[in-house]
């Protein structure tokens, strides 16, 4: 009898100690879930670093970036030098933005920019573009780059820019050649372009682009073949502050889906 009843207590006490060891563990999990969750959210809400390049005959991605961050922090370099900020708010201020203004004044004769478009410029550092732009009516004009300039530039990464899916009618960038990741450069651009708006590109074919460039493009064939849901409407060549050649793409619009 006794014997039965030591064994009984003996299992009570050993179910009680596996009951207790489970919620110790279950608490342990949950604690750990807990603490995990904000780097759970910043994986998955924050921009994954790039991994992949694109080089080809007629583009060639330039060494010496070991790591995303390097090669932002050698772009801020050049956009935060204050001699470089003082010549573009002053000299280049009054030099520019009539040379972009006619460029522009060119896009809306061929009915590919208009004053009603929403236009963004990307890479705008301090927004002679943004300026020109709304000096021939098109108001709804911004611009990004890694450092913002208000009211005419907000912070972005034309990596990884910061506007929804058909955001703008008309985009525009002379800065091709500072993606180091070419592909994600176009693949943005698409993304917030609406259907059958309009990109148009300058870039420098006939020579290299400064010691900032992260790229080296020598036609207009890898800029097609990345522009997958666009369509080429003009190359033609122009003299865009070393920059030679315009290129203009139209996004494709969306098929209508058919009814059964």
């Amino acid at each position: 009898m006794l014997v039965a009843c030591c064994l009984k207590y003996f299992h009570a006490y050993k179910d009680m100690k596996i009951t207790l060891t489970k919620q110790f563990i279950l608490r342990c999990f949950l604690f750990s879930l807990f603490l995990s969750l904000p780097f759970i959210f910043l994986h998955l809400f924050s921009p994954q670093p790039f991994t992949t390049t694109t080089t080809t005959k007629d583009l060639r991605i330039r060494p010496g970036y070991s790591s995303y961050e390097k090669y932002i922090q050698r772009q801020l370099n050049k956009t935060l030098n204050p001699k470089l900020r003082k010549i573009w708010t002053t000299r280049d201020w009054n030099r520019k933005i009539p040379v972009f203004a006619h460029f522009f004044l060119e896009l809306k004769e061929k009915n590919l920019l208009h004053n009603t478009s929403k236009a963004l410029c990307i890479g705008a550092r301090v927004g002679q573009e943004v300026e020109a732009l709304r000096r021939i009516g098109v108001e709804d004009s911004v611009g990004i780059d890694l450092v913002p300039y208000p009211p005419l530039v907000v912070k972005g990464d034309f990596h990884n820019q910061p506007f929804e899916n058909d955001t703008f009618d008309f985009e525009f960038s002379n800065v091709f050649d500072h993606a180091l990741y070419p592909k994600r450069f176009v693949g943005e651009i698409e993304r917030t372009l609406k259907p059958n708006g309009v990109c148009v590109l300058h870039v420098a074919l006939s020579r290299r682009a400064d010691k900032y460039s992260a790229n080296d493009l020598y036609s207009v064939q890898p800029l097609v073949e990345m522009f997958k849901n666009s369509e080429l409407v003009h190359v033609r060549s122009v003299d865009g502050f070393g920059l030679d050649t315009e290129v203009a793409f139209r996004k494709k619009l969306k098929p209508i889906p058919q009814r059964l």
